[in-house]
């Protein structure tokens, strides 16, 4: 059995439940054991009701009190029960589980597990029901817990995953001595072994970084190729300073910041220099990064060639589409502007290639759709490109056969300190626009427990009877991912309950198809919805200047620099936006650290902080995503990893930059099985 055997090959695992894990993006063996577990659990003994400590998932073993009430709020069921020990009672809540009235018997003692929650009594939420032997037999290891999906337990993956281990298998070790010893890595055997099954909190730790160093060594290593073939390439699109330019910037309505004029500077010196400009635009969310980009762009129009401006979705391409539209005739400016996105038709999208092939267009906005093997560009000059959709090799490579090497220019609202902007983005020159513009109105936010979640539906009402709208973020899409955090499926039902039937609730999540996605987003965008329930898919991609609220479920899930993107998504018109994040873990170490998006809005000051209060103790349980969300490493719990991982790239690439050296062939092998690709075309 080996990395591209067909699930299907596991005892246990028919059709239908293929179906469910292809849900999870796991179609082989190897895809498999890359699926690594979300959190771990350890069982320990029942507390006491007077001992379970709100914000911590608790065991306890209590009698059920009274006759469970059932109650029903349009197509939302509420069952509540009180149980109680020696020491106190504790309120059981279940959602959509009426069933559970018959099977909690009055009198009769059961171990419940979920998180002790306070609103002047202690409350459990969808606690999960054991029987004693089940319980016991829990005890005795520490329990992966997988991503999932409706319909796939997570004993059926741990099942798949053990079977996977027992007849896999495993490849030669491919990292030489050298490395394997100075980074005291154990082997990948017995990495992938601990990381789903560790037998200690010991094991877990030493397996972990022992995945995470693959993933930031791959990264590095095909980043510093990357730099090796896009640096020192002639410019063969130099451009002279242009009228136009200058005109635009005296008459736009506002002016630029210092910081922007810094960068404008650092991108004009580029498009004149002597090499092919590669340059990342970092700047807090709202702090004018598309102006300077559209200036870019114009520079490159009016020196006669064509640019192209990618973005993550359709609709935030269609937003820009028609502000630069709307510049065009105001200002008078020389763009010839088109839209080509994929949801286009055959025939629209056609009569775009031809405007674009003929030089018609000289400015073509869009999704991914700009890059495919239909469109061909008379004289492309520029690409600015949001970093979701950054350019390797590979990219590069595909715009060469259309013409010449463009500039690119890559923008990124992720705060990421400069120490490790500086490895991550290696191959990249970087700019940093650290000032907002004066006329922003800070954001007012507030770090609160569940026990204000009605207050937040409250002031949400209020806003949306105000005429706004309003965000609420949760970490997971269905009931069944991860127990104990809030869904989105789920979460929607309760809003439509509390609200009333004229508020117009929408959910948002990434595993709905692209086209739903982009209505979602388009009904949202123009104000056909009130709120809309999402996960993190809305951190970028999405303009809408009428939402004022945003308020993020299960905050203590997320990493800050995370949450502060999620905050950008509001405060951006004229209106004063809020931002409410709820912990349902009430530690004091957990609310200091959401207080510090409290006490600032300065992006970068947060990922700094984010960055010093990351410790072992953070491994699982907090998110990121954007670019640079790896599968298992994180940039600011790992930093020490991917220095190291940096290390042993340099010391690799300078001892054997071919990889040629007869040691050093299994890791070749190996980046060439995980790529995909001829070492040497791989795009990042």
């Amino acid at each position: 059995m080996n990395h591209d055997t067909s699930i299907l090959q596991l005892k246990g695992i028919g059709e239908k439940t293929q179906k469910l894990f292809q849900k999870l993006d796991i179609f082989t063996v190897g895809d498999l054991l890359s699926h690594y577990p979300r959190d771990y659990e350890t069982f320990k003994e029942p507390v006491l009701i007077q001992n379970a400590v709100p914000g911590e998932i608790c065991t306890i073993r209590a009698c059920v009190v009274g006759i469970p009430n059932l109650k029903k709020i349009r197509s939302l069921s509420i069952l509540n029960v009180n149980v109680r020990d020696a020491s106190g009672t504790v309120q059981l809540t279940f959602f959509n589980m009426p069933f559970m009235k018959n099977l909690l018997k009055s009198g009769g003692f059961y171990i419940f597990r979920g998180l002790i929650q306070t609103r002047g009594i202690k409350i459990m939420e969808q606690p999960r029901l054991y029987s004693q032997e089940e319980y016991s037999r829990l005890m005795q290891f520490i329990q992966p817990r997988y991503a999932l999906t409706k319909g796939l337990s997570n004993q059926t993956i741990q099942k798949a995953v053990k079977q996977a281990l027992t007849f896999y298998s495993f490849e030669d070790e491919y990292y030489p001595d050298e490395i394997l010893k100075s980074c005291k890595l154990v082997s990948r055997r017995e990495a992938l072994c601990s990381i789903h099954f560790p037998t200690d909190y010991d094991s877990l730790v030493v397996a972990r970084r022992r995945m995470v160093f693959d993933e930031f060594f791959l990264f590095l290593l095909m980043l510093q190729k990357n730099k090796d073939m896009s640096c020192g390439i002639p410019n063969p699109f130099p451009m002279k300073d242009s009228p136009s330019v200058a005109s635009f910037i005296k008459s736009m309505p506002f002016s630029l910041t210092n910081a922007q004029k810094n960068v404008w500077g650092e991108i004009r010196e580029d498009l004149s220099g002597p090499y092919s400009m590669n340059r990342l635009v970092q700047g807090d969310v709202g702090s004018g990064k598309t102006i300077v980009a559209v200036l870019a762009l114009l520079q490159c129009v009016s020196n006669g060639y064509q640019g192209a401006m990618m973005a993550p979705t359709e609709v935030l391409a269609t937003q820009h589409y028609e502000t630069i539209k709307d510049y065009t005739l105001k200002y008078e400016l020389p763009f010839r502007p088109v839209l080509l996105v994929g949801s286009q038709t055959a025939r629209e999208k056609k009569a775009i290639y031809e405007k674009i092939a003929s030089g018609e267009a000289n400015l073509i906005i869009g999704t991914h759709a700009l890059i495919q093997e239909k469109v061909y560009y008379q004289s492309l000059a520029l690409v600015v490109t949001d970093e979701q959709h950054r350019f390797g090799v590979r990219q590069r490579e595909m715009l060469s056969e259309k013409g010449n090497t463009p500039h690119v220019l890559v923008m990124s609202a992720t705060p990421i300190p400069r120490t490790l902007a500086i490895i991550l983005y290696g191959d990249l020159h970087i700019s940093i626009i650290d000032e907002l513009p004066a006329d922003r109105l800070p954001i007012k936010n507030c770090v609160v427990n569940t026990s204000y979640r009605v207050k937040a539906y409250e002031f949400i009402l209020k806003q949306i009877t105000a005429g706004r709208q309003a965000y609420v973020i949760c970490p997971m899409v269905e009931e069944g991912e991860l127990e104990d955090v809030e869904n989105v499926m789920e979460y929607s039902q309760k809003l439509k309950a509390f609200f009333p039937s004229d508020v117009t609730i929408e959910t948002l999540h990434g595993k709905m198809k692209p086209s739903e996605k982009n209505r979602i987003m388009e009904d949202f965008s123009s104000g056909q919805i009130q709120v809309l329930v999402s996960t993190t898919v809305v951190e970028v991609g999405i303009n809408v200047p009428n939402a004022t609220v945003m308020m993020v479920e299960n905050a203590e899930r997320f990493g800050l620099a995370q949450l502060h993107q999620l905050r950008g998504r509001v405060g951006r018109g004229k209106w004063q936006s809020y931002c409410i994040f709820i912990s349902s873990n009430e530690k004091r170490d957990t609310m200091n650290r959401l207080e510090i998006l409290n006490k600032s809005n300065d992006g970068f000051y947060i990922a700094s902080e984010d960055l010093k209060l990351r410790g072992p103790g953070d491994l699982f349980g907090i998110r990121q995503s954007g670019d640079l969300a790896f599968r298992i490493g994180d940039i600011y719990t790992d930093a020490d990893i991917l220095k190291q991982a940096l290390d042993a790239v340099n010391w690799l690439l300078k001892t054997d930059p071919d990889l040629s050296d007869k040691t050093h062939q299994p890791l070749k092998e190996y980046l060439e099985l995980k790529c995909k690709v001829d070492f040497y075309g791989i795009s990042l």
